[in-house]
């Protein structure tokens, strides 16, 4: 880090950098006005060109991937980590092992390894060593109380340590919260439904994944309680105000032939006390207004879209917003709320950005496009 007049910049090292999620965060860091790219690394593509693997990335296509090592990350300002699930917190560990009596980088993981607060969770889920909770980095979770983001955005200024949202959870937490945290649905009940692109799934050849398998058909997985973004969710509506142990949460994702976005369906039902009151559809719409703003006023990068208007992935795609409806079905008591990211901008690099943007305090959208791509 330097200082010039009034000028800083921090240099920022991407491990991980030769997958989607890694290469995502360069395309945002790429035009990020107040930091410089540091090291790239990655495991088994160490020694090759970025360009290689990213070749849309031209600014940093001759740059050569580095082999993870805990001593090169060291050296930087800033250290986001694009690794598989659990492959992070051994190497962060030795990070801070290295910075033992000394400053240690901002460390941001976008994998789960640092997500979950409840070491049973984490066992239940994943089956490895816990490594412990970190900040958790979406901006806009609402608190227990909160009527907007305000707690959230106070613990990233403060922190060196972040885990960002695993990209489900960001589509399902952005839809469903603002009812959770004004206690007008159950979630007891709660039900989830997503279409999800292909580029969730990460690099790694299988066979489901070829374009053989994938064109022309929809494949759930996951199904039945398995899915590892489950507990993660719960966590969120419990820190919105959900009564602890009280959210029980049906998920089933769709990997649907698209390379990016998704698109989340979240239902649950209303509260007794919802049902009661004279105009419960404009109480529901009150509490979307008010955490996120209406039409796109509040919140910058959530937009609560005009009544009538259904989220779509196709909007979002290339950017680093979400876009949220809100109803209810009266014939089933439910509130049907909707959300539509981008799973590698909003559901992970626009994330790990805007993290990274208010514990270094910047503005929190700086690097961040609002603007899809279109056809």
């Amino acid at each position: 880090m330097w200082m010039y007049g009034y000028c800083m910049t921090w240099t920022v090292a991407v491990a991980g950098a030769t997958g989607y999620a890694g290469g995502e965060v360069l395309r945002l860091l790429a035009n990020h006005p107040e930091v410089t790219i540091g090291a790239l690394t990655a495991a088994s593509s160490a020694g090759s060109r970025l360009g290689d693997h990213h070749p849309h990335l031209l600014s940093l296509a001759d740059r050569i991937v580095q082999s993870t090592e805990a001593e090169l990350l060291a050296q930087h300002d800033v250290v986001v980590l694009a690794l598989p699930h659990g492959a992070s917190g051994a190497i962060t560990a030795a990070i801070e092992k290295l910075g033992t009596g000394g400053a240690t980088p901002l460390l941001i993981d976008c994998g789960a390894d640092h997500r979950l607060t409840s070491r049973q969770a984490w066992e239940l889920f994943y089956g490895s060593d816990y490594a412990g909770a970190w900040t958790y980095g979406m901006p806009e979770l609402l608190h227990a109380g909160e009527s907007h983001a305000r707690a959230q955005r106070t613990e990233l200024a403060s922190t060196r340590r972040i885990a960002v949202p695993g990209c489900n959870v960001t589509a399902v937490t952005l839809a469903l919260q603002p009812g959770v945290a004004a206690g007008l649905v159950d979630p007891s009940r709660s039900t989830a439904v997503l279409a999800v692109g292909y580029s969730g799934a990460g690099k790694a050849l299988k066979p489901h994944l070829t374009a053989a398998e994938a064109l022309g058909s929809a494949q759930p997985y996951a199904v039945g309680g398995t899915h590892r973004h489950i507990p993660e969710i719960i966590q969120n509506f419990e820190v919105a105000g959900a009564p602890a142990g009280s959210t029980h949460l049906s998920f089933t994702p769709v990997l649907v032939p698209m390379s990016r976005g998704i698109l989340a369906t979240v239902t649950a039902p209303l509260t007794p006390a919802l049902r009661e009151i004279p105009d419960p559809e404009a109480a529901v719409r009150t509490a979307w207004e008010t955490a996120y703003g209406a039409s796109g006023r509040g919140e910058s990068l959530i937009h609560l879209l005009p009544e009538g208007t259904w989220p779509a992935t196709g909007t979002v795609v290339g950017s680093g917003t979400a876009t949220v409806q809100v109803a209810i079905d009266r014939g089933a008591d439910t509130v049907v709320a909707m959300c539509a990211v981008d799973n590698l901008g909003k559901g992970t690099a626009g994330a790990a950005l805007q993290s990274l943007n208010l514990a270094l305090g910047l503005e929190e959208t700086t690097a961040i496009t609002t603007q899809g791509v279109a056809p």
